[in-house]
């Protein structure tokens, strides 16, 4: 049995810089099409030329690999129209991080007051640029998404023509939004459809599917995995795969995040095939993105098998998901030779 896959896209992407982007970029760049690349470097990209340069980053590091990079700015409240105007040639969207809440968002947004925001906002409505959101308060962690829904709500009523895409939903009640405004869209992770808060912590501690947001309740998976197999068409494939080294994840102070690009799609095969849905599987991971987007992706395809499929214990340095065990589907072994 084999699914073939049509310029398979990640909307959300880490891909880190420095040595990091040499040892990773390669295993989403083999795999995807393209993917939405973030911002959130140290120092985090918010000027073209940073853009740039960081675009020419990854391009030596996916080693001519044909792979579209959709890059991003920083979210800061003082980019102007003639700002954006110029750098629109550069970038695919904006992401926003509340200042502190994630890797690497130090510098994010503190105020999240409509006036204080108004002139990035408006600008980027004006242009057609998408916002990215990091949608977490600093509140009790498993329930910073929900209460992150009353300034989703905020900014969709304010600015109707802004696109806005919930970034890595956990909670069923970024669904309900997504229904109720017609410019609230989202991406979901792998990981997300497939633990929950117990596969985390339930037993002994499991630091390399510690991510923000963290995984919710079984409910929560549940109405996630709801929109996904049916490729809701606000709804795309963004892995949120977030590369740290292992003496980051294995130690004290555990860095938040999951390595998944590598897995992503035979993962998502698999899942999709236990419930029967892999006909909505390039909805999901591609059609979708490229209609929310308005985009048209370079032609790549990608083959899958279903042939038992052992994941590396680790690859480079980084444990990726479901490392040293078994998946029903493997990539057809002529790709990226």
């Amino acid at each position: 049995m084999k699914i073939t896959l049509h310029s398979p896209l990640d909307m959300h992407l880490h891909l880190r810089d420095g040595d990091m982007l040499k040892s990773i970029a390669r295993y989403s760049s083999r795999y995807f099409a393209g993917a939405i690349i973030m911002p959130n470097l140290v120092p985090p990209v918010t000027t073209i030329e940073q853009v740039i340069e960081y675009d020419k980053r990854i391009e030596e590091a996916i080693d001519g690999d044909s792979f579209e990079r959709y890059m991003t700015l920083f979210f800061k409240n003082s980019y102007g129209y003639d700002f954006l105007k110029e750098a629109e040639k550069y970038i695919k969207a904006i992401k926003l991080y509340p200042s502190g809440i994630t890797t690497n968002s130090e510098g994010g947004v503190s105020s999240f007051e409509i006036d204080d925001l108004k002139e990035t906002l408006e600008a980027m409505s004006e242009l057609g640029l998408p916002l990215l959101v990091h949608g977490e308060t600093n509140g009790f962690v498993m329930d910073r998404e929900r209460e992150f829904g009353s300034f989703y709500e905020k900014i969709a009523s304010a600015f109707p023509k802004l696109k806005i895409v919930m970034e890595h939903i956990t909670d069923r009640h970024s669904i309900k939004l997504l229904n109720e405004y017609e410019n609230l869209y989202a991406t979901i992770t792998l990981h997300h459809l497939y633990i929950t808060l117990d596969d985390v912590a339930g037993g002994l501690l499991k630091p390399h599917l510690f991510c923000k947001p963290i995984a919710k309740r079984y409910e929560d998976r549940e109405a996630l995995l709801d929109v996904a197999l049916k490729a809701y068409p606000k709804v795309s494939f963004g892995s949120d795969s977030a590369p740290h080294p292992i003496s980051s994840k294995e130690s004290l102070g555990c860095a938040a995040g999951v390595f998944s690009s590598f897995v992503a799609l035979p993962a998502l095969c698999e899942l999709f095939e236990k419930h029967n849905s892999l006909d909505n599987l390039q909805k999901f991971i591609s059609d979708n993105a490229r209609e929310i987007y308005d985009i048209v992706p370079i032609k790549k395809e990608v083959t899958l098998v279903k042939k038992e499929f052992e994941v590396p214990k680790e690859l480079n340095g980084v444990v990726p998901m479901f490392y040293g065990e078994k998946l029903d589907w493997s990539y057809d072994e002529s790709i990226g030779s």
